[in-house]
This record gives structure tokens, C-alpha cells and sequence, in this order.
């Protein structure tokens, strides 16, 4: 902490806590105990004091008048909105003898948390509650509702790397952006790119929305959606076909490259080009110019998970690097999920008190979960929430509020403002917000682990999530040593010092710098797989992945991921045996809907900030002039978008 005598302010680290690879390094301003300004640290190697547009404001938001201060209880319909308040006392007895009523009659089973991304901080994050539920004996929520795929695909294939540093993206002669748009969800990487382009570097942008980023792109290859994996598997084709991969890298270390081949044979661009959306030049001129470009850097967004054989074709893309040997050199390579950090999990999570019986249930299901649509025993009873506000982030929503709102369901929810989710509550509890309460955060983004601590007091009667599962631990009557740390205890443990990637480091140095940089090479010498290395089995680049047969890495996942029987092992061989098949508009008649991510929000979050709402404007549709021409619409009407499993609002958006 620091302050300044004359104008006694003081300052102290934070975190931004919103689920963002880039995790900015903030700096707290506070005076007279309140919360006066929030800015980015200058001395962050990779967020270099600045904050995006989300929370250059922050301080504000701690101090919005619709902020959750008290324990609720629910005096309306579900669904209504209508809450009293009541004591805390009064809310951790009602939750307690509702708890022990369902354990003595269905079983602890019948409980199932939810916490998720809403804080990705260590302590009070999506698994701040695993150590008691486990401790309870509770349903285990399979949380595959985010970047599962992507991160499978990269296990799979390169193993769980970090890949190379972001800030290297400056020395790149050739930068791909596939399914990232950068500029709304990625910003602080956006100053590399620019150093990168200002020395000669190409920049692509595969999407098939012209985001803002695409917009700056130097070329936008505008694909159909979900056709990422067949455009990398003609690339793969044409840079094979054509002798254009590094033979000596693709020898030394990969594996399965020969069977590759074989498979991506038949992807010729002419084959793929209509199902792409791209001419087959096009498919042959970008694959030479990624193969003949090094050092070549990709950047690989979540995006392309979320369509039918969206992983698979994210394992054909996480391949390429090798294929045409972009690892040998600085700057090039492939940059995904920076997420393997050395995070003490066994002690945070407390795994050991899992009981071996204990059923795991894929949240992404939630809605049929809750009204009948698995067939599951026991039953669902309640559910405690944190952190996320699933009645509008998962699939089927309408499904998903059928379920909350049965009168059956015993739901705490955890939460800053009543959300959607909250409406449907039986009990509401006062969660912090970032400068009330201390954390720890890594990155899914960079190479930094930040330190946030706490500014000021929380308002009203709002606890940290640690503290909400300390008193929860004591109301159940758990007396294990692990629910009675402070959070200044947690934090010391939360990170394995002892790990080589923080070897030289410790917790005082965090609470010195605010930040500590991962014990690797600087982003001017980093080159982590020139000479293979990869963290797999085999040690090299598996086309032909050792880990995809064996059913205990992927059955349990898989059996969750599905409401019908799956075999239990995915293809080991990276890409697709035949062409994959895509929506097909024109016989249906259907339009296919994409959501690109708000530049001024973040899932439901800032969404009751009313200058962010300015910011953001109105629900818009951006339609094709001859889709909208078909159904009659014209610029700025009032349209309904709908499906079997929903509907919204908003305004044609017919561009020029």
C-alpha cells in the first residue's frame, strides 16, 4: 500500500476479476475509506496501465445504488422479483435445517452447486465452494460450458502448453487471428500486433463477422461458421501436396504424420471451397503465405468450439505450427489457453473428499436436470449459485427457467445485483465485489499472476465467497482445520512456490510487485517447443494423439458431455474422415445465428450500468441485404428472432 501524505490517498494492487484472457493489473485508489479511482498499473509487462472499456470506471460500479447489501428471502412468486430482507443468521438456519431435510430423505446427491466465471480470482472464484460440497457429498457440476473443447484439443494435440508468450506476437511476420476478436475481447495484445505489423507483419482474421477487429485485419477471410476445421484441413492438404511443411520439425517432432497426410488428402481446396464460403485460390494462397511467412503466429479463440466437430477442427489447427515449423522461431508458434499455471487445486479443492460414488451431472444440461429431461436419481432438490447466472448463459433458457422456477427447488443464490437467475431465488446473499475482499488471479491470456487486496470495506452485509463457504462450513457443522484459514492463509498456499515456473519468487514478492511474471525466458528470447518439448506423452506434436485412446483420460467427460450413450474413446488421428456436414440454409430456409461478443459488456455483467447500456445502444440484428430482402425487412425494424428452444428482440441492421 502506498500513500500520498498531502492528499492522503491511499493505493493498493488489484485485479480486474472478470473472465478475460487478459486479467489487467490494476492499481486502487481510496480515500477516506471510500473507493475513489480505479487505473491500470504502468509497471504490468503485458496490461502496461491501461484498462479496457468494461472497467476503466470500476469504482463506480462498487458504488451502484442496485447493488445486493442484505440477505434476501423470496416473498413473491418465483420468478417475480419480490424479496424482504432478513438477518444472516436467519438465512444460514433456513438454509441448514433445508439441507439436512433433503440429505436425510434423497441424499446429499440432491444438492447441486453451481458456481462459474462471473470471478475467475483462486479464492473466490468458480471454485471457491468445491472444497465444501465436496466435504457435503454433493452432486459434481461438470462445468463444460467454456473452452472445454479448445482445451481438450489442445491437450490432445500439443499438450498443456502455454504455448508461446503473447508479447512475443511483436517479433511475428505473419499473424492469424482465428476466432478472435481481438480488439473487444483481447485488447492488451492488440499493441504486439501493431509492433508487429509496424515492422512488416501481415495480419489475418478469420471470422465470419466483420468484428471490429476484422475491420484492421489486412486481410478477412470471411468463412461460413463452423467450417475452421475444414479450412485448416485444406491448408494441411495444400502445404503437404505442395512440399511446403518442414520436413525436418515434422520428423523430429511430431508423430502420426504419415496417417495425417492420408487423411487430408481428399481436402483439396476445390473440395471444401463451397461448405467454407471461400474460392478455392483464396484456401491455396493463404495456406502458402502461412507456410512461407516465419516466424507465423496463430492466435486461437473459443469461438470455434461451439459448433458440431468444433474441437476436432480446433486439433487441426493447433497442429499447423508444427506442420510448416513456426515453433523453431521467435514469434511463431501458436498461443491458446495460458491457463497452466502452478495453482495449488488438491489444497484448494480438498479432491480427496470426493466420494467415489458421487455422480457428476454436465450443468450445460441444466435445464432438462431440473424438469425431468435425464432421467436421474435422486432428483435434483436445490441449488446453491455463485458467481454465475445461468438462466440466461446456458442453452434451452426457456428449459433452464422452467426448472428454477419449480416451487420444489430449494435455490440460493450468491450475487452483486438481482439477476436473472436471482429472481428465481429462495434465499439471496451479498457477495463482494473486487476491492472488498483479497484474491489471487492468474491469466488465460498472459504470463502474469496478479494480487488483488482489498481497498475498503464491503457495503452493507456483503462477505467474500471464501467467507460466504466458511460460514456455510460452520452452519453444517464441519470442523475440518481447512474451513477455518483466513484468506491471507489461503493465499499463501494458493500457489505452488516450489514449481519451477515460480521458482526464485514467493508471496512476498506478489505483495511487493502486485504481479509476479512466470520463471520463464523474456518475450524476446522465448522460443519454448524449437526443439519439440511438447508436454504429451510422446513429447512431440501428436497428429496421432497416444492420449485420445485411452478411455480413462476421455470416457468420463465424454459420458457427461452427451444425454445418450458416446463410445467410450474419440479418433486419435487429428481432423475429420469425410467432409463434415454444415447447416444448410438454403434448404431449410433457416437463417444461422451468430452472438460476437459486446464490446462494453461481459456475459450479463455492467449489463444495469446505464452508461454502458448508451455505449453499447440498442439489440441489433446485422443482416444480409438478401436474407432481410426474402422476408421483407427493411433497416431499423422491429424483428423477433426465434427457434424451438427461444426468442428475442431487436433492430434490422442492414449494412450498405
Amino acid at each position: 500500500m502506498k500513500v500520498t501524505e498531502d492528499e492522503k490517498i491511499e493505493t493498493r494492487f488489484g485485479a480486474c476479476p472478470h473472465d478475460c484472457p487478459d486479467a489487467c493489473s490494476m492499481l486502487y485508489q481510496v480515500k477516506d475509506g471510500r473507493l475513489t479511482g480505479v487505473r491500470g498499473n504502468p509497471d504490468h509487462g503485458f496490461t502496461r496501465g491501461r484498462l479496457c472499456v468494461k472497467i476503466k470506471d470500476f469504482e463506480k460500479h462498487h458504488y451502484n445504488g442496485e447493488r445486493v447489501l442484505y440477505p434476501l428471502r423470496r416473498v413473491g412468486a418465483k420468478g417475480s422479483g419480490k424479496f424482504e430482507r432478513v438477518s444472516w443468521s436467519d438465512a444460514l438456519t433456513e438454509i441448514g435445517s433445508k439441507w439436512r431435510a433433503i440429505i436425510e430423505k434423497y441424499g446429499a446427491q440432491a444438492i447441486l452447486p453451481y458456481g462459474y466465471a462471473g470471478n475467475i480470482g483462486v479464492l473466490n472464484g468458480m471454485n471457491a465452494g468445491d472444497a465444501f460440497f465436496n466435504k457435503l457429498g454433493s452432486t459434481i457440476p461438470e462445468k463444460t460450458i467454456c473452452a472445454s473443447g479448445t482445451l481438450s484439443a489442445q491437450i490432445l494435440t500439443v499438450g498443456p502448453t502455454l504455448g508461446i508468450d503473447p508479447e512475443s506476437f511483436a517479433h511475428a511476420k505473419y499473424i492469424v487471428l482465428w476466432g478472435s476478436n481481438t480488439l473487444s475481447t483481447h485488447s492488451h495484445l492488440w499493441p504486439f500486433i501493431l509492433k508487429a505489423r509496424h515492422n512488416g507483419a501481415k495480419v489475418v482474421v478469420i471470422d465470419p463477422y466483420r468484428s471490429r477487429t476484422a475491420a484492421q485485419a489486412d486481410w478477412h477471410l470471411a468463412i461460413k461458421p463452423g467450417t475452421d476445421g475444414l479450412l485448416a484441413m485444406a491448408m494441411a492438404q495444400v502445404i503437404i501436396e505442395e512440399g511446403l511443411h518442414d520436413e525436418d520439425y515434422v520428423d523430429r517432432y511430431t508423430n502420426g504424420f504419415e496417417a495425417f497426410s492420408e487423411r487430408v488428402a481428399s481436402f483439396s481446396p476445390e473440395t471444401v471451397a463451397e461448405t467454407v464460403g471461400l474460392d478455392a485460390d483464396t484456401i491455396r494462397r493463404f495456406a502458402r503465405e502461412y507456410a512461407n511467412t516465419q516466424p507465423s503466429a496463430i492466435k486461437v479463440g473459443v469461438g470455434l468450439e461451439r459448433h458440431p466437430q468444433g474441437s476436432q477442427g480446433v486439433r487441426v489447427i493447433d497442429c499447423l505450427p508444427a506442420l510448416v515449423g513456426a515453433w523453431r522461431h521467435l514469434g511463431g508458434g501458436l498461443s491458446q489457453m495460458t491457463v497452466f499455471v502452478p495453482v495449488n487445486m488438491d489444497l484448494l479443492s480438498r479432491p480427496e473428499w470426493i466420494n467415489p460414488n458421487s455422480r457428476i451431472l454436465n450443468v450445460i444440461h441444466l435445464g432438462k436436470i431440473l424438469t425431468g429431461g435425464l432421467a436421474i436419481d435422486p432428483p435434483v432438490k436445490s441449488m446453491f449459485i455463485w458467481n454465475a447466472n445461468p438462466a440466461v448463459h446456458l442453452p434451452d433458457s426457456r428449459e433452464v427457467a422452467r426448472g428454477l422456477a419449480r416451487e420444489d427447488l430449494f435455490t440460493v443464490v450468491s450475487e452483486l445485483f438481482i439477476s436473472d437467475t436471482a429472481d428465481y431465488a429462495d434465499l439471496i446473499l451479498p457477495a463482494t465485489m473486487a476491492a472488498e475482499h483479497d484474491d489471487i488471479l492468474t491469466s488465460w491470456g498472459h504470463f502474469y499472476i496478479n494480487l488483488n487486496q482489498k481497498a475498503i470495506e464491503p457495503p452493507g452485509e456483503a462477505v467474500s465467497n471464501s467467507e460466504l463457504f466458511r460460514r456455510l462450513a460452520k452452519e453444517m457443522g464441519m470442523t475440518d482445520p481447512h474451513f477455518s484459514q483466513s484468506d491471507e492463509q489461503i493465499m499463501r498456499n494458493a500457489l505452488d512456490w516450489d514449481s519451477p515456473l515460480l521458482q526464485g519468487m514467493s508471496f512476498e514478492t506478489l505483495e511487493k510487485q502486485g504481479y509476479v511474471r512466470l520463471n520463464l525466458p523474456s518475450a524476446d528470447s522465448y522460443v519454448p517447443h524449437a526443439k519439440g518439448d511438447f508436454p504429451t506423452p510422446s513429447g512431440k506434436c501428436e497428429f496421432y494423439s497416444s492420449r485420445a485412446s485411452h478411455t480413462d483420460f476421455v470416457a468420463p467427460v465424454l459420458r457427461q458431455m452427451c444425454d445418450r450413450p458416446v463410445a467410450d474413446e474419440i479418433d486419435p488421428l487429428v481432423g475429420f474422415p469425410s467432409l463434415i456436414k454444415t447447416v444448410d440454409t438454403k434448404k431449410t430456409g433457416s437463417l444461422q445465428l451468430l452472438s460476437p461478443k459486446s464490446h462494453a459488456f461481459l456475459n450479463s455483467q455492467h449489463a444495469n450500468e446505464a452508461r454502458k447500456i448508451r455505449a453499447q445502444g440498442p439489440q441489433t440484428l446485422l443482416i444480409h441485404p438478401d436474407d432481410a430482402r426474402v422476408r421483407e425487412l427493411s433497416e431499423g425494424n422491429n424483428i423477433e428472432i426465434h427457434n424451438e428452444n427461444g426468442s428475442f428482440q431487436a433492430i434490422a441492421d442492414l449494412p450498405p
